[in-house]
């Protein structure tokens, strides 16, 4: 062993190799000190490194923990079976339920916010309008894995009941459809790139680790734009599948 980079690779490969598995501990820096005889601060650059790269997340009093790695995949079709009102389960904690996963929608915050120029473009709205602004937490085991954030013109979140600071059960689509406002049709876009500083600290990764942007815009079936959702995901983590998409046109 030369320096931190090397401690940092040798344990990045006993990890890959299943020693040490997902949300299990490394061993206290002191142990590390003696098992490779490297001096503290070597061993602190190494797991800061692991951190950065998105293997470990360390926390206070629990000590190193090794990133769950493991792919979620959100197929577009989680939306399908969410749009009835009186449903239990949002398209999030669906889609983890058909995988045998814990997943939890967790409510961060509801606002009343004015429009900025490119949501009122979205929305159909003038700039400066009021919006009801939701942001969210899509968890995994109390792992957070996705930071959502969803605009809705403010008369429509009141009607549909969605305007208020409490998590909506069955989920927004299906409150949505029950208030009349059934949602027809979505643009979904994704884009990737490098975590911000904030970013990777609510997601609890390192800035090393790509995040996926996705936007959705989604409408009734007259056209009329009911929501703009902006989601941020660890790229390890999320993999979003668009399956059994018409291609247009017949033979």
């Amino acid at each position: 062993m030369r320096g931190y980079r090397d401690l940092a690779d040798d344990l990045r490969r006993r990890i890959e190799e299943g020693e040490f598995s997902p949300g299990t501990t490394l061993p206290p820096i002191t142990d590390l000190m003696d098992e490779y005889g490297m001096a503290r601060q070597t061993v602190r650059a190494a797991l800061a490194e692991l951190a950065n790269q998105g293997l470990v997340v360390v926390r206070r009093k629990l000590g190193t923990l090794v990133r769950d790695r493991r792919p979620i995949r959100v197929p577009l079709s989680r939306y399908g079976s969410v749009l009835q009102p009186g449903g239990a389960h949002g398209p999030w904690e669906t889609a983890c339920a058909q995988q045998g996963l814990n997943g939890e929608m967790r409510l961060v915050d509801v606002q009343r916010v004015s429009a900025p120029d490119d949501l009122a473009s979205l929305l159909d709205v003038a700039p400066g309008s009021e919006l009801v602004q939701r942001r969210r937490h899509a968890l995994i085991d109390q792992e957070i894995v996705q930071v959502q954030c969803a605009w809705y013109p403010a008369p429509l979140a009141d009607r549909a009941g969605i305007g208020e600071r409490r998590k909506v059960v069955g989920g927004v689509l299906g409150a949505l459809s029950g208030a009349g406002l059934a949602p027809a049709e979505a643009d979904e876009r994704v884009t990737s790139g490098v975590p911000t500083a904030d970013e990777a600290r609510q997601l609890q990764i390192g800035t090393a680790v790509p995040v996926l942007r996705v936007q959705r815009l989604t409408r009734a079936a007259d056209g009329t734009p009911l929501e703009v959702l902006r989601v941020i995901a660890p790229a390890d983590r999320i993999e979003l599948v668009y399956d059994r998409l018409p291609l247009g046109g017949t033979a």
